[in-house]
């Protein structure tokens, strides 16, 4: 396939060297200091497993790229729309899109610029830049995809490139899950510059976790998604899984670049208050990223 990764990132980086090591055609759309580095050299990715530099392409710009037959969405919430327009005049009729983005309303949003249904994504992977061009893989690295139907040929494809990929039949509740795993930890792990395993291990996190995910739980239901029972457990497991990986908000922060908390905590207390549904935890992570935000001078 031609593939091609909009916001090559760490985890557009990871999915898009994964596709490229499995012999499909990959672009990656990123900023001029990885572009330069992986035109040069090529993506390194580095995994537990070792070090490696992966060929593709890569250019600041999808003016330029081959209409394709697939692409990755992994920019921040808040550019949705932007990257849309840009990639609309050089998509096909059947080209793909698939919105491999933190929140539940990027598929919308991304679906009018695109003139066509994106497909909903939930990325579980831990990733991180490490300098220009060179990607850390932390865990996992597992996709659960809406259905449609290009959807299960497209699931075959990813797994086939060691990226294991389920269709869903409810994708609403799998980006509603995903959110509350981001709203448990993404602004707690920024605020204290950790990772989860000793985020946890701070007294009183975890009781501040179980009132985050209360609150979302809650508003998750009032908006009408079925959410599992067992979310709460499979939300508090994650540090055992990923203790060394920090948040993406915190890794923005540290690079001096605003995060997505307003599509996290900060979309859960807007809608909470839209439905009547007190949301006090969330609202005071969202504040607590954003005051850290004003204070290093971190703006749009």
């Amino acid at each position: 396939m031609k593939v091609v990764v909009m916001g090559a990132g760490a985890v557009g980086c990871y999915f898009g060297g994964l596709l490229a090591e499995a012999g499909h055609d990959v672009t990656l759309i990123g900023r001029p200091n990885h572009v330069e580095a992986i035109n040069a050299k090529g993506l390194l990715l580095e995994t537990k497993a070792g070090r490696r530099f992966i060929p593709l392409k890569a250019a600041t710009d999808p003016g330029a790229i081959e209409p394709p037959d697939l692409v990755l969405v992994c920019v921040k919430s808040a550019d949705t729309e932007a990257a849309g327009a840009a990639l609309a005049p050089r998509l096909k009729p059947d080209t793909a899109v698939l919105s491999l983005q933190n929140g539940v309303d990027n598929p919308q949003r991304l679906s009018g610029p695109i003139g066509r249904p994106a497909i909903g994504t939930v990325v579980y992977v831990g990733t991180e830049m490490a300098g220009p061009g060179h990607v850390l893989h932390h865990g996992r690295g597992d996709l659960l995809i809406g259905a449609s139907p290009q959807s299960d040929a497209i699931a075959a494809a990813l797994t086939a490139a060691n990226i294991s990929t389920t269709v869903v039949p409810d994708i609403d509740q799998a980006l509603w899950s995903k959110l509350i795993l981001n709203c448990a930890y993404n602004a707690l792990s920024a605020i204290a510059d950790l990772p989860y395993g000793p985020l946890m291990q701070v007294e009183g996190t975890r009781e501040v976790v179980r009132n985050v995910v209360a609150e979302c739980i809650a508003v998750a239901r009032a908006s009408g998604v079925s959410i599992p029972d067992d979310l709460h457990d499979k939300v508090l497991a994650l540090p055992g899984m990923m203790p060394s990986q920090k948040s993406s908000t915190a890794q923005d922060l540290a690079r001096g670049k605003p995060g997505e908390i307003d599509f996290l905590n900060g979309f859960v207390a807007r809608r909470g208050a839209e439905l009547g549904v007190p949301m006090p935890a969330n609202l005071t992570l969202q504040v607590a990223v954003k005051l850290i935000e004003a204070s290093r001078g971190i703006g749009r």
